[in-house]
């Protein structure tokens, strides 16, 4: 039997933005991906959080739950000081970790399991740090200009920055996908185009246009499912997680998360905490 993934509503895309530094034009940019539906991870380092009345381009600590208590938002880790992680030993490492994370905890109310690596830089043993402080995926800085799901969580390769010329064809691509009518599509897994920038960037390039022409073009659309990188993450996790029989013809969902999937091209859904016979 042929198991493909399919993301919520039996949808064959997936689209998420990833936003680093907890700058002040974040707040512009969560205006403009609400009114289109898009949703996205900011990862935040609260050891560069300015003291309330300092003038800054970052966040004080006092806003960020008024800010990212979103729903089209989650947040997650930089680093508590933003420190290159390659240039750390590893207990440093591990400290920046769980710092931010603890910080960002107290300060939003929410469990904070992701992250992004501060300037890109990861390697195997740092990913062994992350796993034991709890982080479960870390986005890089390394386009594929592809929308495939990550090999390891750990070292999340987006689809492309927002500056990236191919932008713009690079959404031709993914909206010209159909899992619905092409049988070849029907058995493979599932896209997700993934978004990665700075929101400073808009302002000090004076090109807000971009993400508000890429947010125009890419919101609104029923057949993508539009969601956190934690959420894509969990989901996926929770459909690697069935149980099968040996023969396929029964199934176990053990978590609490109702999978959708194409078996041999037919959509079924596998509810939370029940097992179907097929």
């Amino acid at each position: 039997m042929e198991k493909c993934i399919r993301f919520p509503g039996f949808r064959y895309r997936a689209l998420t933005l990833s936003y680093d530094d907890g700058v002040i034009y974040d707040e512009r940019l969560i205006d403009t991906m609400s009114a289109h539906g898009i949703k996205g991870t900011f990862n935040l380092n609260s050891g560069n959080m300015p003291a309330p009345g300092v003038p800054s381009r970052r966040f004080p600590a006092e806003d960020v739950r008024r800010v990212y208590d979103n729903p089209c938002v989650e947040v997650a880790t930089h680093g508590y000081n933003h420190l290159e992680p390659l240039h750390q030993d590893i207990p440093s490492f591990a400290s920046e970790m769980l710092r931010d994370r603890l910080a960002l905890e107290q300060l939003t109310g929410k469990i904070v399991r992701g992250m992004a690596y501060a300037y890109g830089g990861f390697n195997k043993e740092l990913e062994s740090v992350l796993k034991t402080v709890g982080i479960t995926y870390s986005r890089t800085t390394r386009a594929t200009h592809g929308f495939g799901i990550p090999a390891d969580w750990l070292e999340w390769h987006p689809t492309c920055h927002h500056n990236d010329g191919e932008l713009m064809n690079l959404c031709d691509r993914f909206l010209s996908s159909d899992g619905k009518n092409d049988w070849a599509r029907m058995l493979s897994d599932p896209l997700i185009f993934y978004v990665w920038g700075h929101s400073y960037e808009f302002n000090d390039n004076n090109n807000w246009e971009i993400i508000e022409q890429f947010c125009e073009k890419m919101g609104g659309h029923d057949e993508i499912w539009y969601a956190t990188n934690g959420e894509i993450r969990d989901y996926i996790e929770a459909a690697r997680s069935l149980v099968w029989s040996m023969d396929s013809t029964i199934v176990y969902n053990p978590t609490c998360t109702d999978v959708y999937m194409h078996l041999d091209g037919k959509p079924v859904l596998i509810p939370a905490g029940q097992t179907l016979k097929l």
